[in-house]
């Protein structure tokens, strides 16, 4: 069985063509942290390049952005190509079955794409409600 799970942000906006036969195609890439930090204490992540085809190409193209967090369901299929000294090289790249946008769609409006959380000690910009009083004669309506 050739199936994986990844959960990464966009590191780029994805690339959205056709294929000559007309089939939508979608490339790009996300990066996923790793679950443990390096010796120094900075947390290290790994890139994959992505493939989406056909209707989800295209609703890939049409909702997210770099920056976007995505959760991939697809298969990991290598490939080999040669480079242009003439060495062999071998790529990998993940064929995306189904995907998830795990970015929240007021995230998602925002002018970058990305949600900022507030520096430290930031007072929140929203303001909170206030409860106004009203006459209460004591009797239940019901």
């Amino acid at each position: 069985m050739n199936k994986v799970f990844l959960i990464g942000n966009l590191t780029r906006d994805p690339e959205h063509s056709e294929t000559s036969a007309g089939v939508s195609v979608c490339h790009f890439s996300i990066a996923v942290n790793r679950n443990y930090a390096s010796a120094d204490g900075e947390r290290q992540a790994d890139f994959f390049n992505v493939t989406a085809w056909r209707g989800l190409a295209d609703t890939i193209a049409r909702y997210t952005k770099k920056g976007h967090k995505v959760a991939v369901v697809g298969s990991i299929q290598m490939r080999t190509y040669e480079d242009n000294q003439g060495i062999k090289r071998t790529a990998v790249d993940i064929i995306a079955q189904d995907i998830e946008f795990l970015t929240s769609k007021s995230a998602a409006n925002a002018d970058d794409g990305f949600y900022d959380a507030p520096a430290a000690g930031a007072q929140p910009a929203k303001k909170k409600p206030t409860l106004q009083s009203f006459d209460d004669d004591g009797d239940i309506p019901f």
